[in-house]
C-alpha cells in the first residue's frame, strides 16, 4: 500500500514529518536530559569533594585538640619528667587512651634531647625504639616547634588551641598519616620548666585506617580509599604543609543523575509515540532526581551534626552551638551548661539487651526535648550522656527548676519491650560567665559536679562550685600520695580492735587501716578508701592489709583476725586465688582469717563473686556479712552465698533505748543467725546496758569502745596477757 499514491502521500505528509517531529522531540528531551542528569551529578561530586575536603581538614585540627587535653596538664609535666617512668600512667593518659579515645594509632613521648622515653603503636606499649620508623617525619615539625619553645614563644597555633604545636600530613611507615607535635606544659604555670627543654607529644593518625571509616559513616562517602595515583573515581588531594603531593583519596562518587539517564533512555525507546505523557513524565522524573539530590545532600549534614540514634545534636554541632553562646556570655549574656548521666541504664542493657537500652535513650531523649524551651540545644555525647545548653537563662532558680522537673520525668517508667524499666539521673550544672566562658574548662567544671551528684547518691543535681575543684584536685593529690605511700609502705599501718565473747573473753581483732599522709595527717578511711577503689589502688592497697593481718595473725594464734574486703576487690578475676597464694605465703592457718564483705558485694548475685567466695570457704576462711540490716537484707544472700557470720551494723546498737525498732531488729537478726547455724556478732557496743541486753539477746560476740578502741599491734599482746579476757569498765 505504500507504493500506491495514497501509501506515498502518507509517507510524505505523515509518517515522515511525525516521524521527523517525533525524533526532533526526542533529540530535544533527551539532550535536556543528559544536561540534567550530568549537572545532578557534577553537583553531587562537587558536594562530596567538599565534605572529604572539610572531614580531613578536621581530622588534622582533631588531632591537636586530642592531643592538648594530655599535655596541657600539670600532672603530664611531672610524670613525664619521673624517674622511673609510671608507664601505667602514661598508657591511661598520654598513650593507649589516645588509641583508644581518640584513635591514634602511634603516640612517643620525647625528652628536651628529642630521644623517645615511651611510645605506644596500635593500642599497645611498644619499645621507644619505634620512634626511628617516623623519626624522618617528624624531625623538622620537633625543630619547628622546639625553636618557639627556646624563644619563650607559647602561641597557640591557632585560635581554638591554647599551646603551640606542629603537624602536617607526611607517609609515615609507607602509609598516609596526620603526624602532630605538642609540647607537654604546665596548665597553671606552676611546675616550672626551662624554656626548650619541654618534653613533647608526637601523635600518628594513618588516614588509611579508622579515618576511612569514620569519612564513610560520618559523611556519607562511599567506600573511600588512599591512592597514590587517582583512577576515574572522584577524589581529593593529600598535600603537606610544604606543598608535597601525598596521594589522594578516592571514593565511588555518588551519581544520582546517570541511573536516571539510564533508565529514560529506555522508557524513550519503548514509548517515544506517547511524547505527552512521556514528557510529563520526564519533568516529574527530573524534579524528583534534584529533589532526591536535595534531600541527600541534608541528609549527609544531618548526619555529620546530629546522633543516629536519638536525632538530638551530637558532640560537634552542640560544642559549635557552646562556643556561639559563650561568645555572648564575654559580652555579658548570661548561659547554662548541664551534663547528664542516666544511674543504672547498665542494668537495663545487662537486664534486657542493648535494644531496650536504645528504646530507653531514644524515649530520655523525647522526654528532655517535651520540658526545654525551642532556643535550648540538647545533645547526646555518647552512650547514656547528655547534655543541655541553656542560653539567656540568668539565676538559679529557673535552672533548679528544670532539674527538678527533668528528675520527675526520668522517674517514670520506661516501657522498653513489653517491660518496665527504671533508671535515674545525675546532673552537673555550671553556669557562664560567672563559671567561665572557656567551653573546655566549662565542661570539666560541668563534669566535676556531674561527679559530685553521683558521689552524693546519685539522682540528684548539682550546681559547680570551686570547692567541688579543690575537691576534685585534693582526690588527684591522695591518689598520688597513695601509690608513694603503698611503693614505700610509708605512713601505712593497721590497727586492730578486739571482739569478745559473750563472757568478756577476747576472741578475735578487726584490722582497720590507717594512713598518716605526710601533709594531710590522718586521713580516715572513709576518704581514702573510695579514691582507691576509682582509681584501681585498692587491689594492691588490699593485699598489703592482707599481708599485715596475715603477720599478725601468726603472732596471735589464739585469735582470729577479721578483715574488710571491697567489692571492687571481689570482682576483680583470680581475686580468690590470689588470697590464698598469700595465706600460703605467709605461713598463716586460714582458719584463723575471717574476711568480711558487705552486701553490695552480694547484690548482683555475680557468678564470679559466688565461686570466689566459695573457694575461700572451701580453703577454711570465714566468709562474714557487714552492716546487716542497712541493706537490703535479702535472706536469699545467706542461702546462696553460705557465710558463716552475720555483723549486726552499729547503727542498731546505739539506739537502743531510744527506738523500739532496734530491739526489735537485734532480736529478728539474732533469731534468723541461729536458726541458720551462723554466728551473730555486734558492732558498736558502747554502754552496759547495750552488753546486757545483746547478750540476753543472744549474740556470739561483741565489739565497741566499751571493750577497746582500734590499737596498734604492739599493744595486742599486753591486752591478751590480761588473762585473756577484756571485761567491760
Amino acid at each position: 500500500m505504500i507504493g500506491s499514491r495514497p501509501g506515498r502521500l502518507l509517507l510524505k505528509a505523515v509518517i515522515v514529518p511525525t516521524a521527523g517531529t517525533l525524533l526532533l522531540l526526542a533529540a530535544m528531551v533527551g539532550a535536556v536530559l543528559h544536561f540534567a542528569t550530568e549537572g545532578s551529578d557534577a553537583v553531587a561530586a562537587q558536594r562530596q569533594a567538599r565534605l572529604a575536603a572539610v572531614a580531613m581538614q578536621r581530622a588534622v585540627a582533631d588531632v591537636r585538640k586530642d592531643q592538648e587535653a594530655s599535655t596541657y596538664w600539670d600532672d603530664s609535666v611531672r610524670h613525664a619528667h619521673a624517674r622511673p617512668l609510671d608507664l601505667a600512667w602514661l598508657d591511661q593518659n598520654l598513650g593507649i587512651w589516645f588509641y583508644s579515645y581518640y584513635k591514634h594509632d602511634e603516640t612517643y613521648v620525647l625528652d628536651a634531647e628529642e630521644r623517645a622515653v615511651y611510645a605506644m603503636r596500635d593500642g599497645r606499649r611498644a619499645a621507644p625504639r619505634q620512634f626511628a620508623g617516623i623519626a624522618p617525619r617528624v624531625q623538622s615539625l620537633v625543630a619547628q616547634l622546639r625553636a618557639q619553645l627556646r624563644r619563650g614563644d607559647l602561641a597557640a597555633a591557632s585560635s581554638t588551641e591554647q599551646t603551640p604545636g606542629r603537624s602536617n600530613l607526611a607517609m609515615v611507615r609507607s602509609r598516609p598519616a596526620i603526624v602532630s607535635v605538642k609540647p607537654i606544659l604546665s596548665e597553671t604555670g606552676t611546675v616550672a620548666q626551662t624554656a626548650g627543654s619541654e618534653y613533647l607529644h608526637v601523635s600518628v593518625r594513618y588516614i588509611d585506617g579508622n579515618f576511612l571509616t569514620e569519612l564513610a559513616g560520618d559523611y556519607g562517602i562511599e567506600a573511600p580509599r588512599f591512592v597514590r595515583t587517582p583512577g576515574a573515581h572522584a577524589a581529593i588531594p593529600l598535600r603537606a604543609t610544604q606543598g608535597e603531593l601525598i596521594g589522594y583519596i578516592e571514593w565511588q562518587a555518588f551519581r544520582p543523575g546517570n541511573a536516571v539517564k539510564n533508565y529514560m533512555i529506555i522508557v524513550l525507546l519503548v514509548a517515544l509515540g506517547l511524547i505527552g505523557t512521556l514528557l510529563a513524565w520526564l519533568l516529574n522524573r527530573n524534579l524528583r532526581a534534584r529533589l532526591e539530590l536535595e534531600t541527600s545532600r541534608a541528609q549527609a549534614q544531618h548526619l555529620a551534626f546530629h546522633d543516629g540514634l536519638t536525632g538530638l545534636p551530637n558532640r560537634a554541632l552542640f560544642n559549635d552551638r557552646v562556643d556561639h553562646a559563650l561568645a555572648r556570655a564575654r559580652r555579658g549574656e548570661d548561659a547554662t551548661l548541664l551534663l547528664l548521666d542516666l544511674d543504672r541504664f547498665k542494668h537495663v542493657n545487662d537486664t534486657y539487651g542493648h535494644q531496650a537500652g536504645d528504646e530507653l535513650i531514644r524515649e530520655f531523649g523525647s522526654r528532655l526535648t517535651a520540658l526545654v524551651r525551642e532556643e535550648d540545644t540538647i545533645a547526646r555525647l555518647g552512650g547514656d550522656e547528655f547534655a543541655i545548653l541553656l542560653p539567656g537563662l540568668a539565676g538559679t532558680e529557673m535552672v533548679d527548676a528544670l532539674c527538678t522537673r527533668i528528675l520527675t520525668a526520668v522517674h517514670a517508667p520506661f516501657e522498653v519491650l513489653g517491660n518496665q524499666a527504671f533508671v535515674g539521673v545525675s546532673i552537673g550544672v555550671v553556669q557562664a560567665p560567672a563559671a567561665g566562658t572557656d567551653r573546655v574548662d566549662l565542661m570539666r567544671k560541668a563534669d566535676i559536679a556531674l561527679y559530685g551528684a553521683k558521689a552524693e547518691g546519685r539522682d540528684c543535681y548539682r550546681h559547680f562550685d570551686v570547692s567541688m575543684d579543690a575537691t576534685v584536685k585534693l582526690r588527684g593529690t591522695i591518689e598520688e600520695d597513695l601509690r608513694a605511700a603503698l611503693a614505700t609502705g610509708e605512713g601505712l599501718a593497721l590497727h586492730y580492735q578486739p571482739l569478745v565473747g559473750v563472757d568478756g573473753k577476747m576472741v578475735g581483732v578487726e584490722a582497720l587501716l590507717r594512713w598518716v599522709h605526710p601533709e594531710q595527717g590522718l586521713l580516715p578511711p572513709a576518704q581514702v578508701i573510695p579514691i582507691a577503689e576509682e582509681t584501681g589502688l585498692i587491689i594492691p592497697l588490699g593485699e598489703w592489709v592482707l599481708r599485715q593481718a596475715c603477720a599478725a595473725a601468726n603472732r596471735w594464734p589464739e585469735l582470729f583476725v577479721a578483715l574488710n574486703l571491697s567489692p571492687v576487690q571481689f570482682r576483680t578475676a583470680g581475686f580468690a586465688e590470689r588470697v590464698l597464694e598469700i595465706v600460703r605465703d605467709t605461713g598463716v592457718r586460714p582458719e584463723q582469717l575471717e574476711l568480711e564483705v558487705t552486701e553490695g558485694v552480694l547484690i548482683d548475685d555475680d557468678e564470679l563473686v559466688r565461686a570466689g567466695l566459695a573457694k575461700l570457704r572451701a580453703a577454711g576462711l570465714k566468709i562474714a556479712l557487714d552492716d546487716f540490716g542497712t541493706g537490703y537484707s535479702s535472706l536469699s544472700y545467706l542461702r546462696k552465698f553460705e557465710v558463716d557470720k552475720i555483723k549486726i551494723d552499729r547503727s542498731f546498737v546505739q539506739h537502743l533505748g531510744h527506738t523500739v525498732d532496734s530491739a526489735a531488729i537485734i532480736h529478728a537478726v539474732v533469731t534468723l543467725g541461729h536458726a541458720m547455724g551462723l554466728t551473730v556478732t555486734a558492732e558498736g557496743v558502747e554502754t552496759g546496758d547495750q552488753q546486757r541486753f545483746l547478750k540476753l539477746a543472744g549474740c556470739n560476740q561483741m565489739q565497741g569502745y566499751l571493750f577497746s578502741r582500734p590499737v596498734p599491734a604492739g599493744q595486742i599482746a599486753a591486752l591478751i596477757a590480761q588473762r585473756g579476757t577484756l571485761r567491760a569498765a
